[in-house]
């Protein structure tokens, strides 16, 4: 049913995010942030957390990440140091009441760097040579608002205009100015911690990927795409691709929605239009590397870290290099989460994902594609990567993979006898040089014993 047909749901929609006089968004009288004061809610009243029904789903990219996926993982979803956007909005009541609380590092963090974001607007204010540039950004948000709250799954009529407002206008201009001052960062003192100590700029950078914590790309470029052009003679979507170092990678001009979706369109782009079909079918079996690799299966790394593309001909089974660091399950479990809720049937990196689960059971599989050059452990522990990679997919529906036609042909190879017995041959007579020597010279030695034999008994029977 087109639900343009329905005007009451529509109605209804809209008039929770449309903007009015004096105030289009009135904070719930049962909800004080200011005061911190907690009041008994109803399911009728706006609060932190309640969708928006329906949704634009045009606009709407930014989504709570679904308890099935997050009660696995909850720190790889949540912000460590910085809340960026309305979705987090709420936690800033609770730091605000802990003040004082150095034993709550977290909220400590986000006090502080709430007021790193005022820094960092005046100082922004500087560069621009006076105040008419933030009034400028504050008009920008301001006409563009109803798009920017549609952007978010979750309702944010609960915060009011001015406040939302707000809260746009210093996050953003947080997030050029931290950019900004990275890109020309050396090894001089600043005075700026997030730029002195890079522990506290790679904890920011990690909070910009997370899916919760994003405000919609479209504004981020209208507001600062004039500015960057005359700071750094280019656009903000290259400095971002410069910020993230995806710049001369293959996807680095695919547009994207916001940072989550950013470092999905990187490792997307690999995938060659139509290069297979994706078959609406889960894959539902797979053996571990190991089992293949004895079963006559080999296996080739393809050197490029942002690819997906998972491909199988002639026996050979050619896999994307995986980087198995402290950074890795943090950004695949965002990449995977936004897949799940924006790109059900689209999810070419949790189908790749979901491929290395299928391979990876032990350390010993581990082992063996590290060998192979497949995975790069930063771990330092092949056990761990094992663990972390079987933990990705839990949650994760599978609605169908790109790599279930290529399991199938993976399984019929391994299960064919001719291709069994190469591979015993192989390995137990010809895996390694000295091995594969002493083979040849034993054979030789058979043969010669052999052709003895048949000359003796040539002579004897002569005789």
């Amino acid at each position: 049913m087109d639900l343009s047909t329905l005007p009451i749901l529509r109605q209804a929609s809209d008039s929770s995010d449309k903007i009015t006089s004096p105030d289009p968004y009135p904070m719930d009288p049962l909800l004080d942030l200011e005061s911190g004061t907690n009041h008994e809610l109803s399911l009728s009243k706006t609060a932190p957390g309640v969708w928006r029904v329906p949704t634009n789903t045009d606009l709407c990219c930014i989504y709570r990440v679904p308890n099935c996926l997050r009660r696995i993982s909850p720190a790889a979803y949540t912000p460590q140091s910085v809340l960026i956007g309305p979705l987090h909005h709420s936690l800033k009541l609770k730091a605000f009441k802990s003040h004082g609380d150095t034993t709550n590092t977290k909220l400590m963090d986000y006090l502080n760097m709430e007021e790193h974001k005022k820094f960092y607007l005046a100082e922004f204010s500087k560069r621009m040579e006076g105040k008419n540039t933030i009034d400028g950004f504050k008009r920008v948000i301001e006409e563009d608002e109803d798009m920017i709250r549609a952007s978010y799954v979750e309702s944010t009529a609960w915060i009011k205009s001015r406040e939302f407002v707000e809260m746009i206008l210093h996050d953003s201009v947080f997030i050029l100015e931290f950019m900004l001052r990275r890109f020309v960062s050396g090894t001089e003192k600043t005075g700026d911690p997030l730029i002195d100590e890079p522990c506290l700029a790679q904890a920011i950078n990690r909070d910009l990927i997370l899916l919760e914590n994003q405000i919609p790309f479209f504004i981020l470029e209208k507001l600062f795409d004039p500015v960057v052009t005359i700071l750094r003679s280019q656009t903000f979507h290259e400095l971002t691709i410069t910020h993230f170092e995806f710049q001369n990678n293959k996807g680095s001009e695919a547009k994207f929605k916001h940072f989550t979706d950013m470092l999905r369109r990187v490792r997307v782009e690999t995938v060659p239009d139509h290069a297979f079909e994706r078959c609406y079918q889960p894959m539902y079996k797979m053996f571990n590397a190991d089992k293949l690799d004895g079963g006559g299966i080999k296996f080739e790394v393809v050197k490029d870290t942002l690819s997906v593309l998972v491909t199988f001909d002639k026996g050979v089974l050619k896999i994307p290099e995986f980087f198995a660091d402290d950074d890795a399950e943090i950004m695949i479990r965002n990449i995977m989460a936004l897949e799940q809720c924006h790109y059900p049937y689209n999810s070419h990196v949790s189908d790749y994902i979901m491929f290395l689960d299928f391979l990876i059971d032990t350390e010993k599989d581990v082992s063996l594609l590290v060998e192979k050059g497949i995975i790069t452990d930063w771990l330092g522990n092949h056990g761990s990567v094992a663990k972390m990679v079987n933990k990705l997919c839990l949650g994760v529906l599978d609605n169908g993979s790109f790599y279930t036609e290529i399991a199938k042909n993976v399984i019929d190879h391994y299960g064919n006898s001719c291709n069994k017995s190469r591979s015993i041959l192989r390995r137990v007579y010809f895996s390694n040089v000295w091995r594969g020597t002493a083979t040849l010279v034993a054979a030789f030695l058979l043969l010669l014993s052999l052709i003895q034999a048949v000359i003796s008994i040539i002579d004897v029977s002569k005789e």
